[in-house]
């Protein structure tokens, strides 16, 4: 228990815990990780996902908090009237959620150029509603960072941008950084992904999250991850950097504090 003190700072930024993966054992899910962490952000994904983070944040008031998005996968195939919801639920409940996310684009699962033009479309959507509340946006990019980087150039009132799970090459991350307004979240693949670990090796930890993206991104394919393996990305980033945990620690827990006022 010596490293109680030291360890309760920490921060989820990024989790799915309104997934039926936790159907059977949410409440012990979440008590694990108050055990051990300040504070989760649960993102939606989805109108459905949007109420389920919503009522998991009134249920544990001042520990979990919500963020409402739609994820780029599926806005490909959404309707208007599926958009149109999201964004009149993002308004309605805007003093409620710490964020707009988990939005953006997929280039990884989606190559056919009209559905990739659809998510840029809804994507921007959301960049216009961030712009128009002033409030963080969180994203998912994969395999089109540098893209996301020069659209995001168009809205100077957004007040931080959040490259979820950030995968990019370095020289883009450095575009991030030179922003001064912009984050990369590091997840539990730095457990055992190279790439990310030579990314963060050199990213400056003043641009730095830390998230678990639970159920995905466990140790093992099989596995189920879950918040309270947060901590196992903060022990990484310490090694790899050379760092000590606190400091880790303090320095990423400080930026979602910041970004996301908790």
């Amino acid at each position: 228990q010596e490293t109680g003190d030291l360890e309760c700072n920490m921060i989820d930024t990024h989790c799915h815990i309104d997934f039926e993966d936790f159907d059977s054992d949410r409440e012990e899910v979440i008590q694990r990780a108050k055990d051990n962490l300040d504070h989760v952000i649960v993102s939606g994904y989805s109108n459905d996902s949007n109420m389920k983070v919503l009522k998991l944040s009134k249920d544990n008031e001042g520990f979990i908090y919500p963020t409402f998005g739609f994820h780029p996968v599926s806005s490909q195939n959404a309707t208007q009237e599926d958009i149109k919801i999201a964004h009149e639920n993002v308004r309605k409940y805007i003093d409620d959620i710490v964020a707009i996310g988990e939005v953006g684009m997929d280039y990884f699962y989606v190559s056919d150029k009209d559905l990739r033009e659809r998510q840029e479309e809804i994507f921007r959507g959301f960049l216009d509603l961030a712009n128009e509340y002033k409030v963080p946006i969180v994203m998912h990019v994969r395999d089109c960072e540098k893209k996301a980087v020069n659209i995001i150039e168009d809205y100077e009132d957004i007040p931080y941008f959040v490259f979820h799970c950030y995968g990019g090459i370095l020289k883009t991350a450095k575009r991030i950084m030179n922003r001064g307004d912009s984050y990369m979240s590091f997840s539990t693949m730095l457990c055992y992904s190279k790439h990310h670990q030579d990314l963060i090796e050199k990213i400056d930890l003043n641009y730095v999250l830390t998230e678990t993206d639970s159920p995905y991104l466990a140790m093992r394919k099989e596995d189920r991850n879950e918040p309270v393996n947060v901590m196992k990305a903060v022990h990484k980033i310490a090694e790899i950097k050379n760092m000590d945990v606190a400091s880790v620690d303090e320095i990423t827990t400080n930026n979602a504090r910041k970004i996301f006022k908790i």
